[in-house]
Protein backbone atom coordinates (compact mmCIF):
# COMPACT_ATOMS: atom_id res chain seq x y z
CA UNK A 1 0.00 0.00 0.00
CA UNK A 2 2.82 2.42 0.84
CA UNK A 3 4.52 1.68 -2.49
CA UNK A 4 1.26 2.42 -4.31
CA UNK A 5 0.91 5.66 -2.32
CA UNK A 6 4.48 6.69 -3.17
CA UNK A 7 3.89 6.13 -6.89
CA UNK A 8 0.60 8.01 -6.77
CA UNK A 9 2.14 10.93 -4.91
CA UNK A 10 4.88 11.21 -7.55
CA UNK A 11 2.29 11.28 -10.33
CA UNK A 12 0.09 13.80 -8.54
CA UNK A 13 2.93 16.19 -7.62
CA UNK A 14 2.66 18.65 -10.56
CA UNK A 15 -1.07 19.13 -10.06
CA UNK A 16 -0.79 19.28 -6.27
CA UNK A 17 1.98 21.88 -6.45
CA UNK A 18 0.05 24.09 -8.85
CA UNK A 19 -2.90 24.00 -6.50
CA UNK A 20 -1.00 24.86 -3.32
CA UNK A 21 1.16 27.47 -5.09
CA UNK A 22 -1.94 29.21 -6.39
CA UNK A 23 -3.50 29.19 -2.93
CA UNK A 24 -0.37 30.53 -1.20
CA UNK A 25 0.01 33.28 -3.83
CA UNK A 26 -3.63 34.28 -3.39
CA UNK A 27 -2.97 34.85 0.32
CA UNK A 28 0.02 37.10 -0.32
CA UNK A 29 2.83 34.63 0.36
CA UNK A 30 6.28 35.78 -0.73
CA UNK A 31 6.79 34.07 -4.14
CA UNK A 32 10.32 33.09 -3.14
CA UNK A 33 8.95 30.94 -0.31
CA UNK A 34 6.40 28.96 -2.30
CA UNK A 35 9.12 26.55 -3.49
CA UNK A 36 9.45 25.38 0.11
CA UNK A 37 6.46 23.18 -0.70
CA UNK A 38 8.73 21.31 -3.11
CA UNK A 39 11.28 20.79 -0.33
CA UNK A 40 13.58 23.60 -1.45
CA UNK A 41 14.87 25.45 1.65
CA UNK A 42 14.89 29.22 1.87
CA UNK A 43 16.95 29.39 5.07
CA UNK A 44 20.21 27.83 6.17
CA UNK A 45 20.29 25.03 8.73
CA UNK A 46 21.81 26.12 12.03
CA UNK A 47 24.80 24.21 13.38
CA UNK A 48 24.06 21.67 16.09
CA UNK A 49 21.12 19.39 16.83
CA UNK A 50 17.77 20.25 15.22
CA UNK A 51 14.28 19.21 16.26
CA UNK A 52 11.65 19.29 13.51
CA UNK A 53 8.02 19.89 14.50
CA UNK A 54 5.25 19.65 11.92
CA UNK A 55 1.75 21.11 12.34
CA UNK A 56 -1.07 21.50 9.87
CA UNK A 57 -2.34 25.04 10.25
CA UNK A 58 -2.81 27.97 12.62
CA UNK A 59 -4.20 26.33 15.74
CA UNK A 60 -1.77 23.43 15.73
CA UNK A 61 1.21 25.68 14.97
CA UNK A 62 0.43 28.13 17.76
CA UNK A 63 -0.21 25.31 20.24
CA UNK A 64 3.36 24.06 19.93
CA UNK A 65 5.19 27.38 20.45
CA UNK A 66 5.22 27.18 24.22
CA UNK A 67 6.50 23.61 24.09
CA UNK A 68 9.33 24.76 21.82
CA UNK A 69 10.19 27.52 24.29
CA UNK A 70 10.20 25.00 27.16
CA UNK A 71 12.44 22.61 25.22
CA UNK A 72 14.73 25.52 24.34
CA UNK A 73 15.17 26.36 28.02
CA UNK A 74 15.89 22.74 28.89
CA UNK A 75 18.38 22.32 26.02
CA UNK A 76 20.12 25.62 25.16
CA UNK A 77 22.02 24.04 22.27
CA UNK A 78 18.92 22.69 20.52
CA UNK A 79 17.57 24.37 17.38
CA UNK A 80 14.03 24.08 16.04
CA UNK A 81 12.34 23.87 12.66
CA UNK A 82 8.56 24.36 12.60
CA UNK A 83 6.72 23.44 9.41
CA UNK A 84 3.11 24.03 8.42
CA UNK A 85 1.11 24.11 5.22
CA UNK A 86 -0.96 27.29 5.15
CA UNK A 87 -0.27 30.94 4.41
CA UNK A 88 -2.21 32.03 7.48
CA UNK A 89 -0.05 29.92 9.78
CA UNK A 90 3.11 31.45 8.29
CA UNK A 91 1.72 34.96 8.78
CA UNK A 92 0.75 34.27 12.40
CA UNK A 93 4.11 32.69 13.21
CA UNK A 94 6.21 35.43 11.61
CA UNK A 95 6.50 37.45 14.84
CA UNK A 96 5.97 34.70 17.42
CA UNK A 97 8.71 32.15 16.90
CA UNK A 98 10.73 31.30 20.03
CA UNK A 99 14.53 31.71 20.02
CA UNK A 100 16.50 29.43 17.68
CA UNK A 101 13.37 28.49 15.75
CA UNK A 102 12.66 28.98 12.04
CA UNK A 103 9.53 28.32 10.00
CA UNK A 104 9.29 26.69 6.59
CA UNK A 105 6.32 25.47 4.59
CA UNK A 106 6.12 21.70 4.78
CA UNK A 107 7.15 19.75 1.69
CA UNK A 108 4.37 18.09 -0.24
CA UNK A 109 4.21 14.40 0.64
CA UNK A 110 6.05 13.21 -2.46
CA UNK A 111 9.30 11.20 -2.10
CA UNK A 112 11.33 13.74 -4.09
CA UNK A 113 10.08 16.73 -2.08
CA UNK A 114 10.47 15.02 1.28
CA UNK A 115 13.91 13.67 0.35
CA UNK A 116 15.10 17.13 -0.68
CA UNK A 117 13.76 18.57 2.57
CA UNK A 118 15.48 15.93 4.71
CA UNK A 119 18.76 16.29 2.80
CA UNK A 120 18.98 19.94 3.80
CA UNK A 121 17.54 20.00 7.31
CA UNK A 122 18.88 16.66 8.64
CA UNK A 123 16.64 16.67 11.74
CA UNK A 124 17.71 14.85 14.88
CA UNK A 125 14.09 14.23 15.84
CA UNK A 126 10.65 14.74 14.36
CA UNK A 127 7.40 15.67 16.12
CA UNK A 128 4.06 15.48 14.33
CA UNK A 129 1.10 17.34 15.81
CA UNK A 130 -2.50 16.07 16.06
CA UNK A 131 -3.51 14.19 12.89
CA UNK A 132 -0.52 14.98 10.67
CA UNK A 133 0.46 11.46 9.57
CA UNK A 134 1.91 11.80 6.07
CA UNK A 135 3.20 8.39 4.94
CA UNK A 136 6.20 9.53 2.89
CA UNK A 137 7.33 12.02 5.53
CA UNK A 138 7.16 9.36 8.23
CA UNK A 139 8.74 6.44 6.41
CA UNK A 140 11.55 8.46 4.79
CA UNK A 141 12.43 10.18 8.06
CA UNK A 142 12.39 6.88 9.92
CA UNK A 143 14.54 5.28 7.20
CA UNK A 144 17.22 7.89 7.97
CA UNK A 145 17.14 7.02 11.64
CA UNK A 146 15.16 10.09 12.76
CA UNK A 147 13.25 9.23 15.97
CA UNK A 148 9.60 10.32 15.71
CA UNK A 149 6.82 11.32 18.09
CA UNK A 150 3.11 12.03 17.63
CA UNK A 151 1.83 14.68 20.02
CA UNK A 152 -1.69 15.81 20.85
CA UNK A 153 -3.02 13.10 18.58
CA UNK A 154 -6.69 13.35 17.69
CA UNK A 155 -8.63 10.94 15.54
CA UNK A 156 -12.38 10.94 14.98
CA UNK A 157 -14.54 7.83 14.91
CA UNK A 158 -14.90 8.21 11.15
CA UNK A 159 -11.14 8.55 10.59
CA UNK A 160 -10.50 5.55 12.83
CA UNK A 161 -12.81 3.45 10.67
CA UNK A 162 -10.93 4.62 7.58
CA UNK A 163 -7.53 3.76 9.06
CA UNK A 164 -8.85 0.37 10.19
CA UNK A 165 -9.50 -0.56 6.57
CA UNK A 166 -5.77 -0.09 5.89
CA UNK A 167 -4.87 -2.78 8.43
CA UNK A 168 -1.15 -3.45 8.36
CA UNK A 169 -0.34 -0.08 6.79
CA UNK A 170 -1.80 1.76 9.78
CA UNK A 171 0.08 -0.50 12.21
CA UNK A 172 3.31 0.05 10.32
CA UNK A 173 3.02 3.86 10.32
CA UNK A 174 2.02 4.01 13.98
CA UNK A 175 4.93 1.72 14.80
CA UNK A 176 7.35 4.35 13.50
CA UNK A 177 6.63 6.58 16.51
CA UNK A 178 8.76 6.26 19.63
CA UNK A 179 6.06 8.15 21.56
CA UNK A 180 2.35 8.78 21.00
CA UNK A 181 0.59 11.33 23.21
CA UNK A 182 -3.16 11.79 22.68
CA UNK A 183 -5.38 14.65 23.72
CA UNK A 184 -8.34 12.47 24.72
CA UNK A 185 -9.19 8.95 25.82
CA UNK A 186 -11.19 8.23 22.67
CA UNK A 187 -8.13 8.77 20.47
CA UNK A 188 -5.96 6.59 22.73
CA UNK A 189 -8.51 3.78 22.41
CA UNK A 190 -8.73 4.17 18.62
CA UNK A 191 -4.95 4.10 18.22
CA UNK A 192 -4.66 1.03 20.45
CA UNK A 193 -7.18 -0.73 18.22
CA UNK A 194 -5.13 0.28 15.18
CA UNK A 195 -1.96 -1.22 16.56
CA UNK A 196 -0.47 1.38 18.92
CA UNK A 197 -1.06 -0.04 22.43
CA UNK A 198 1.46 2.38 23.95
CA UNK A 199 -0.55 5.48 22.98
CA UNK A 200 -1.18 7.46 26.15
CA UNK A 201 -3.64 10.23 26.92
CA UNK A 202 -2.14 13.42 28.32
CA UNK A 203 -3.03 17.08 28.74
CA UNK A 204 -4.20 18.86 25.60
CA UNK A 205 -1.26 20.71 24.05
CA UNK A 206 -3.57 23.63 23.26
CA UNK A 207 -4.40 23.87 26.95
CA UNK A 208 -0.71 24.39 27.69
CA UNK A 209 -0.10 26.99 24.98
CA UNK A 210 -0.54 29.94 27.34
CA UNK A 211 -2.20 33.31 26.67
CA UNK A 212 -2.26 34.80 23.21
CA UNK A 213 -0.04 37.85 22.63
CA UNK A 214 -1.68 41.17 23.29
CA UNK A 215 -0.39 44.63 22.36
CA UNK A 216 -0.55 46.57 25.65
CA UNK A 217 -0.72 50.12 24.17
CA UNK A 218 -3.42 49.03 21.71
CA UNK A 219 -5.39 47.44 24.56
CA UNK A 220 -5.15 50.63 26.61
CA UNK A 221 -6.45 52.69 23.66
CA UNK A 222 -9.35 50.31 23.08
CA UNK A 223 -10.28 50.31 26.75
CA UNK A 224 -10.39 54.09 26.64
CA UNK A 225 -12.68 53.93 23.60
CA UNK A 226 -14.99 51.36 25.16
CA UNK A 227 -14.97 53.08 28.57
CA UNK A 228 -17.77 51.67 30.74
CA UNK A 229 -19.82 50.06 27.97
CA UNK A 230 -20.82 46.40 28.43
CA UNK A 231 -18.74 44.43 25.91
CA UNK A 232 -18.51 40.83 24.73
CA UNK A 233 -16.66 38.98 21.98
CA UNK A 234 -17.94 36.50 19.41
CA UNK A 235 -14.67 34.87 18.38
CA UNK A 236 -13.58 32.76 15.41
CA UNK A 237 -16.98 32.71 13.74
CA UNK A 238 -17.67 30.62 10.64
CA UNK A 239 -20.42 30.96 8.00
CA UNK A 240 -23.79 30.62 9.69
CA UNK A 241 -22.46 31.77 13.06
CA UNK A 242 -22.40 35.51 12.42
CA UNK A 243 -26.21 35.40 12.10
CA UNK A 244 -26.40 33.68 15.49
CA UNK A 245 -24.09 36.25 17.09
CA UNK A 246 -25.98 39.21 15.60
CA UNK A 247 -29.34 37.85 16.69
CA UNK A 248 -27.99 37.30 20.20
CA UNK A 249 -26.57 40.83 20.31
CA UNK A 250 -29.94 42.30 19.36
CA UNK A 251 -31.39 40.56 22.41
CA UNK A 252 -28.57 41.96 24.55
CA UNK A 253 -29.19 45.48 23.22
CA UNK A 254 -32.87 45.26 24.17
CA UNK A 255 -31.83 45.22 27.82
CA UNK A 256 -28.38 46.87 27.62
CA UNK A 257 -28.67 49.46 24.84
CA UNK A 258 -25.04 50.62 25.16
CA UNK A 259 -23.63 47.10 24.75
CA UNK A 260 -20.88 46.44 22.20
CA UNK A 261 -20.15 43.15 20.46
CA UNK A 262 -16.68 42.51 19.03
CA UNK A 263 -17.20 40.20 16.06
CA UNK A 264 -14.05 38.30 15.08
CA UNK A 265 -14.43 36.13 11.95
CA UNK A 266 -12.17 33.10 11.74
CA UNK A 267 -11.24 34.14 8.20
CA UNK A 268 -10.96 37.94 7.84
CA UNK A 269 -11.28 37.71 4.05
CA UNK A 270 -15.03 37.20 4.63
CA UNK A 271 -15.30 40.60 6.30
CA UNK A 272 -16.97 42.37 3.35
CA UNK A 273 -19.89 39.96 3.32
CA UNK A 274 -20.11 40.08 7.11
CA UNK A 275 -20.22 43.88 7.08
CA UNK A 276 -23.20 43.72 4.72
CA UNK A 277 -24.81 41.19 7.04
CA UNK A 278 -24.44 43.55 10.01
CA UNK A 279 -26.03 46.37 8.03
CA UNK A 280 -28.93 44.16 6.94
CA UNK A 281 -29.48 43.24 10.59
CA UNK A 282 -30.07 46.93 11.30
CA UNK A 283 -27.00 47.35 13.49
CA UNK A 284 -24.32 50.01 13.31
CA UNK A 285 -20.66 49.01 13.09
CA UNK A 286 -17.07 50.07 12.59
CA UNK A 287 -14.21 48.01 11.11
CA UNK A 288 -10.79 47.40 12.56
CA UNK A 289 -9.22 47.00 9.10
CA UNK A 290 -10.37 50.51 8.19
CA UNK A 291 -8.46 51.96 11.13
CA UNK A 292 -11.62 52.71 13.09
CA UNK A 293 -12.11 52.10 16.77
CA UNK A 294 -15.24 50.98 18.61
CA UNK A 295 -16.85 54.42 18.48
CA UNK A 296 -19.65 55.20 20.92
CA UNK A 297 -22.36 54.94 18.27
CA UNK A 298 -21.27 51.53 16.97
CA UNK A 299 -23.14 48.49 18.23
CA UNK A 300 -20.73 46.03 16.56
CA UNK A 301 -16.98 46.27 16.15
CA UNK A 302 -15.91 44.08 13.24
CA UNK A 303 -12.41 42.89 14.16
CA UNK A 304 -11.43 41.87 10.64
CA UNK A 305 -7.68 41.62 11.11
CA UNK A 306 -5.33 38.70 11.61
CA UNK A 307 -3.37 37.90 14.74
CA UNK A 308 -5.20 40.12 17.24
CA UNK A 309 -7.47 37.59 18.94
CA UNK A 310 -5.54 37.99 22.18
CA UNK A 311 -6.49 41.67 22.15
CA UNK A 312 -10.22 40.93 21.86
CA UNK A 313 -10.16 38.31 24.58
CA UNK A 314 -8.38 40.73 26.91
CA UNK A 315 -10.80 43.54 26.13
CA UNK A 316 -14.08 41.68 26.71
CA UNK A 317 -15.02 39.89 29.95
CA UNK A 318 -17.32 37.48 28.08
CA UNK A 319 -16.19 35.46 25.07
CA UNK A 320 -18.30 33.17 22.94
CA UNK A 321 -15.86 30.77 21.24
CA UNK A 322 -17.47 29.92 17.93
CA UNK A 323 -16.86 27.06 15.55
CA UNK A 324 -19.27 25.34 17.94
CA UNK A 325 -22.66 26.22 16.43
CA UNK A 326 -21.89 24.65 13.05
CA UNK A 327 -20.15 21.28 12.49
CA UNK A 328 -16.60 22.69 12.63
CA UNK A 329 -15.70 20.92 15.85
CA UNK A 330 -15.00 23.92 18.06
CA UNK A 331 -11.95 26.10 18.67
CA UNK A 332 -9.43 26.47 21.49
CA UNK A 333 -11.23 27.69 24.64
CA UNK A 334 -8.05 27.97 26.70
CA UNK A 335 -6.95 31.14 24.92
CA UNK A 336 -10.03 32.96 26.18
CA UNK A 337 -9.67 31.43 29.65
CA UNK A 338 -6.03 32.56 29.93
CA UNK A 339 -7.22 36.11 29.24
CA UNK A 340 -9.70 35.84 32.10
CA UNK A 341 -12.84 35.80 29.96
CA UNK A 342 -15.95 33.86 30.90
CA UNK A 343 -16.33 31.31 28.09
CA UNK A 344 -19.56 30.52 26.27
CA UNK A 345 -19.80 27.93 23.50
CA UNK A 346 -22.28 26.14 21.29
CA UNK A 347 -23.18 22.42 21.35
CA UNK A 348 -20.89 21.21 18.51
CA UNK A 349 -17.37 20.87 19.89
CA UNK A 350 -16.11 17.37 19.08
CA UNK A 351 -12.49 18.59 18.84
CA UNK A 352 -12.58 19.78 22.46
CA UNK A 353 -15.15 17.42 23.99
CA UNK A 354 -13.17 16.52 27.11
CA UNK A 355 -11.81 20.04 27.59
CA UNK A 356 -15.25 21.65 27.49
CA UNK A 357 -16.69 18.99 29.79
CA UNK A 358 -14.00 19.83 32.35
CA UNK A 359 -14.36 23.59 31.90
CA UNK A 360 -18.14 23.47 32.17
CA UNK A 361 -17.90 21.36 35.33
CA UNK A 362 -15.42 23.84 36.84
CA UNK A 363 -17.72 26.79 36.16
CA UNK A 364 -15.22 28.27 33.69
CA UNK A 365 -17.42 27.76 30.63
CA UNK A 366 -21.08 27.32 29.75
CA UNK A 367 -22.82 25.70 26.83
CA UNK A 368 -25.59 27.57 25.03
CA UNK A 369 -27.91 26.02 22.49
CA UNK A 370 -28.71 28.76 19.98
CA UNK A 371 -28.97 32.51 19.38
CA UNK A 372 -31.72 32.97 21.94
CA UNK A 373 -29.83 31.05 24.60
CA UNK A 374 -26.59 32.90 23.76
CA UNK A 375 -28.29 36.29 24.05
CA UNK A 376 -29.79 35.33 27.39
CA UNK A 377 -26.43 34.13 28.78
CA UNK A 378 -24.51 37.22 27.61
CA UNK A 379 -27.18 39.55 28.92
CA UNK A 380 -27.16 37.87 32.33
CA UNK A 381 -23.39 37.92 32.72
CA UNK A 382 -22.98 41.53 31.62
CA UNK A 383 -25.78 42.63 33.95
CA UNK A 384 -24.69 40.52 36.95
CA UNK A 385 -21.13 41.41 38.03
CA UNK A 386 -20.96 38.80 40.80
CA UNK A 387 -21.79 35.90 38.48
CA UNK A 388 -19.49 37.26 35.78
CA UNK A 389 -16.59 37.66 38.24
CA UNK A 390 -17.01 34.14 39.58
CA UNK A 391 -16.96 32.67 36.08
CA UNK A 392 -13.90 34.73 35.11
CA UNK A 393 -12.03 33.57 38.22
CA UNK A 394 -12.90 29.95 37.45
CA UNK A 395 -11.64 30.41 33.88
CA UNK A 396 -8.32 31.86 35.05
CA UNK A 397 -7.81 29.09 37.59
CA UNK A 398 -8.64 26.38 35.08
CA UNK A 399 -6.19 27.79 32.53
CA UNK A 400 -3.42 28.19 35.09
CA UNK A 401 -3.80 24.58 36.22
CA UNK A 402 -2.83 23.36 32.74
CA UNK A 403 0.67 24.83 32.97
CA UNK A 404 1.96 22.13 35.32
CA UNK A 405 1.78 19.48 32.59
CA UNK A 406 4.05 21.31 30.13
CA UNK A 407 7.37 20.54 31.81
CA UNK A 408 6.44 16.86 32.21
CA UNK A 409 5.50 16.58 28.52
CA UNK A 410 8.76 18.21 27.43
CA UNK A 411 10.81 15.86 29.60
CA UNK A 412 8.94 12.79 28.33
CA UNK A 413 9.43 13.90 24.72
CA UNK A 414 13.15 14.46 25.19
CA UNK A 415 13.55 11.00 26.68
CA UNK A 416 11.57 9.35 23.87
CA UNK A 417 13.55 11.11 21.13
CA UNK A 418 16.88 10.79 23.02
CA UNK A 419 17.48 14.55 22.90
CA UNK A 420 20.26 16.02 24.99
Amino acid sequence: MLKVYALASRAALPLAYRRVARKLAAHGTDPARIVERLGHPTQERADGPLLWLHAASVGESLSVLRLIAQLGQMHPGLNFLLTSGTATSAQMLATRLPPRCVHQFAPLDSPACVGRFLDHWRPDGGVFIESEMWPNMLRLAAARGVPLALLNARISDRSARGWARLGGTARHLLGLFAMIHTQDARTAAHLADLGAPDARQGANLKAMSGPLPCDAPALADLRADVADRPVWTAASTHPGEEEIALSAHKAVLAELPRALMILVPRHPDRAGAIAQMIGHAGLTYTRRSAGAGPEAGAQVYLADTLGELGLWYALAPVACVAGSFTPVGGHNPFEAAHAGAAVLHGPLYANFAESYAQMDAAGAARQVADAQDLGRAVRHLLATPADLGAMQDAARQFAAAQDDALEDLAATLCAALKLG
